[in-house]
């Protein structure tokens, strides 16, 4: 090569110092990522699901409180997640679309309403064999919505209001109460026929809707027995409501369930 363009210059050595120390930097960087915990999957901490659980919930006791007063038509998913203080896309993810939602309130308390009326009526039957009565029967069915609405909180007080609303539904409302509640009301109007034999299925069931009605509204608690008796009767009155209702009733399926020749 000429001197104008002369040989490149060896490169200068490292010192041994620093070479000591890139050394224990890289044996450093190898055991950190072999020794690294692996990214946990599979199922959530139980601390994560019970938050979960917790949202759920307070994502239905506010669809259920709003549902109770403004009916299905009169409330919005945000209207929900505003009460229950969650993110509108919150309230999807759990449940879905609106009346998803409706539904999923609805399922929480019929579970448990009809499931006790079932037992109820169950073990009074067992218990009475053919002492059974209608008076008896009827108090086992009744016995424990009343109950819970008067010893539940709030927010059976909301359920059983949304179910007076939901029964008068000419909409879904059928669907809906047939889906959640007919178990309940086939096996009672079974045992009403081993009380009351020879009667006719049709009068069986024609008594029975006039019961449903009566048992909605006195749920619901509406105000409207106050007004109309002038302070004589209080509509939140419900365990005398439910005397009331058990003696009606018995004397209105013997009256239409009379066995015709």
């Amino acid at each position: 090569m000429s001197k104008s363009d002369p040989s490149p210059r060896a490169p200068h050595p490292v010192p041994a110092r620093r070479r000591a120390a890139q050394s224990a930097a890289t044996r450093s960087s190898a055991t950190s990522s072999a020794t690294a915990e692996p990214v946990r999957r599979g199922r959530p901490s139980k601390a994560r699901a019970a938050q979960a659980g917790e949202t759920r919930e307070m994502i239905l006791d506010a669809a259920e409180d709003l549902f109770s007063k403004h009916g299905f038509y009169g409330v919005t998913i945000r209207e929900v997640a505003r009460e229950a203080g969650v993110d509108t896309a919150l309230v999807h993810y759990y449940f879905g679309a609106k009346r998803d939602l409706f539904d999923a309130v609805f399922l929480r308390r019929a579970e448990v309403w009809n499931n006790e009326r079932v037992e109820a009526i169950n073990r009074y039957s067992d218990r009475a064999g053919e002492a059974m009565t209608l008076e008896g029967l009827l108090e086992a069915f009744l016995r424990p919505p009343f109950e819970w609405s008067l010893k539940g909180g709030p927010g059976w007080k909301h359920y059983a209001a949304l179910v007076a609303q939901t029964n008068a539904n000419p909409t879904f409302g059928g669907e809906t109460m047939a889906r959640y509640f007919d178990p309940a009301i086939h096996r009672l109007i079974e045992l009403i026929a081993r009380v009351l034999p020879g009667s006719r299925e049709v009068d069986l069931y024609w008594a029975y809707h006039n019961l449903s009605g009566a048992l909605t509204l006195t749920l619901g608690e509406t105000g409207r027995l106050d007004r109309l008796s002038n302070g004589l009767c209080r509509s939140g009155d419900l365990e005398s409501a439910g005397d009331y209702m058990v003696r009606f009733a018995a004397a209105g399926f013997r009256a239409v369930c009379t066995p015709r020749g």
